[in-house]
């Protein structure tokens, strides 16, 4: 319901009601102002895109903190990304209204957090947290549309996982101190993540059969995903290896005292033995299980097959991240389809066959 109405100083006043019932009126000068006021409110009403005026004043970093609030329920690691995330947003964009932030600010933001030196997959990141946040903010009935759109968004950037060679993960387990070298060997050998490495038990290893069953991240949290928790085969001579090092210990890495190992101790060790094994300061642990991967496309294991191995939840994840460590298979189709040919020109004639004689 709208109306408007002229008042005793001769200012027209506009109101409607919006979906909740709320009445929001505003005074004009002139009654076609209030009318085409009065028009704007009641199509947006009718589209569903309708913005309440009061939280249409929304900042981006008021809307950031109660989005955090929310976001929070997450996983520690998870969260701490985002709050890295939503600091740079923040930065460009705090004092803005949510209402207020445009297609091209955002385009000219992203280039300049390139010019910053952010590599492309950070900036890609970044936008996307902040389409992300946008997009709640959409839900939430705050702004009409998402600013962000795949015409904002930077490029993600063609990044390939460094791979170690065999001989480098064998200097880096001889270069760390004892009670790491069972996760140098989870991580190469099975793809275990570094917080899956800290937080397996000994139970979590059957050891007569060579399989390994994640259950659980450190120090006690849930795995990453459903996916993750799918049991690793590991030959007997790995399973062996670390069977040797078990004996009374709850967890497979344990620091001396025999108290469970957190991943920065795992990391911390790894940098430490970076120079004597050759390896670039860039390399993390998280680079043993590009190196698993490698190791079984090297042996022909299709995508799936890897896939299931690294426990990723799809097959796009692993074709994203290691294609480029797949074989050329130029020349083995190109011998299929010749396998078929010769082997019509030799059941038929070979004008018959539709093929030319040589």
């Amino acid at each position: 319901m709208a109306s408007i109405v002229k008042q005793a100083n001769g200012r027209w006043r506009a109101r409607y009601r919006d979906n909740s019932g709320t009445e929001h009126s505003q005074r004009f000068d002139r009654k076609s102002d209030a009318q085409r006021w009065i028009d704007a409110q009641s199509a947006a009403l009718v589209r569903g895109d309708y913005v309440d005026p009061a939280t249409a004043r929304t900042t981006v970093a008021a809307w950031c903190d109660t989005w955090l609030d929310a976001y929070s329920g997450n996983q520690p690691s998870t969260v701490r990304q985002a709050r890295v995330h939503v600091k740079h947003i923040v930065e460009e964009f705090g004092a803005v209204r949510l209402v207020d932030v445009k297609p091209s600010a955002i385009r000219a933001w992203c280039a300049r957090l390139k010019r910053r030196g952010l590599a492309d997959s950070t900036v890609y990141a970044i936008h996307a947290r902040l389409s992300q946040i946008l997009a709640d903010a959409v839900h939430d009935g705050i702004i009409a549309r998402n600013p962000c759109s795949r015409r904002t968004s930077p490029g993600a950037g063609k990044q390939r996982p460094y791979v170690v060679s065999t001989a480098q993960v064998w200097a880096l387990h001889d270069a760390v101190p004892g009670y790491v070298r069972p996760a140098v060997l989870l991580g190469a050998f099975a793809g275990l993540r570094v917080a899956e490495v800290c937080g397996l038990r000994v139970e979590d290893v059957d050891f007569m059969r060579g399989l390994v069953s994640p259950r659980m991240q450190y120090p006690d949290r849930p795995l990453k995903t459903d996916a993750s928790a799918a049991p690793v085969p590991i030959p007997i001579e790995l399973a062996a290896v670390l069977g040797d090092w078990t004996g009374e210990r709850g967890w497979i890495v344990e620091d001396l005292l025999g108290r469970q190992v957190g991943p920065w101790a795992i990391q911390r060790a790894v940098r430490d033995a970076r120079e004597a094994a050759a390896l670039p300061e860039e390399f993390r642990f998280h680079d043993l299980r590009h190196y698993f991967a490698s190791l079984l496309i090297a042996a022909g294991a299709d995508v799936k097959v890897v896939q299931a191995r690294l426990r990723h939840s799809n097959a796009t994840t692993t074709l994203n991240t290691y294609a480029h460590l797949w074989p050329d298979t130029e020349e083995s189709t190109r011998a299929a389809v010749a396998e078929v040919l010769a082997a019509r020109a030799d059941s038929v004639e070979p004008r018959a066959a539709g093929l030319r004689p040589i």
